[in-house]
């Protein structure tokens, strides 16, 4: 299938903004998240997309997969769900592990389409998912220096997110609904998936592993067995 053009794209993230569900299922008590991210070879489109679950109590991985591939869509600010879903759909299907919950690299409703990547792979795999961003978009006040602390993270007079202190004294993440969660619950499960470090064990086990495959020091094999 050939990718949409730009114009198409936006369209469909403006089509499918709608389908986003912004509280968790009934007795939703995730133990397995799995963290997406991309890794891009420098001045190239060829990339390494990995998918790493982690235990929610031990924080310990308990599988991994990796996709490689070529970028078919270009790098277009807000429409990283084209250029990126079709090789982290891959990445999932190869786990041997089902997650619990999707912890993306990313925005989720924190979009100006309200449609980030952790709301389109949240609502293709109908799995509940969460952006954590290192950017914001939107203002924000500075939250408290404590961990835990957060402010409102606001874009057009709309509460799209969190600004997260999830380290003492360490810049805020900023936390945004994906797909089948609520904001209360992401903030709550990405301060558990950060007791030592300001990303999330997710994010960091991922994309370690998707530079380590990219730069040839861990094989696709490797990964594999």
């Amino acid at each position: 299938m050939n990718a949409p053009t730009i114009e198409q794209a936006v369209q469909l993230q403006l089509d499918m903004a709608h389908l986003v569900e912004r509280t968790a299922p009934d007795g939703f008590a995730p133990r397995i998240a799995a963290g997406l991210d991309v890794a891009y070879a420098p001045g190239s489109d060829r990339l390494v997309a990995a998918a790493v679950c982690v235990d929610m109590t031990t924080l310990a991985t308990v599988d991994s997969a990796v996709h490689e591939a070529v970028a078919d869509f270009p790098y277009v600010p807000g429409l990283f769900g084209f250029r990126e879903l079709p090789s982290l759909l891959p990445a999932l299907d190869k786990l041997g592990t089902k997650p619990d919950v999707l912890v993306c690299d990313g925005q989720g409703l924190a979009h100006p389409r309200r449609f980030g990547l952790a709301c389109h792979i949240g609502v293709v795999t109908g799995l509940p998912s969460i952006g954590v961003g290192k950017q914001a978009l939107g203002r924000y006040e500075m939250p408290g220096l404590q961990r835990g602390d957060w402010e409102p993270l606001v874009d057009n007079g709309e509460i799209v997110g969190r600004a997260l202190r999830t380290q003492d004294g360490v810049k805020p993440v900023f936390v945004s609904v994906g797909h089948l969660i609520d904001l209360d619950t992401a903030c709550d499960l990405v301060l558990s998936l950060s007791a030592r470090y300001r990303l999330p064990e997710t994010t960091r086990a991922a994309d370690h592993l998707g530079r380590e495959v990219l730069a040839g020091r861990v094989s696709v094999q490797d990964v594999r067995d």
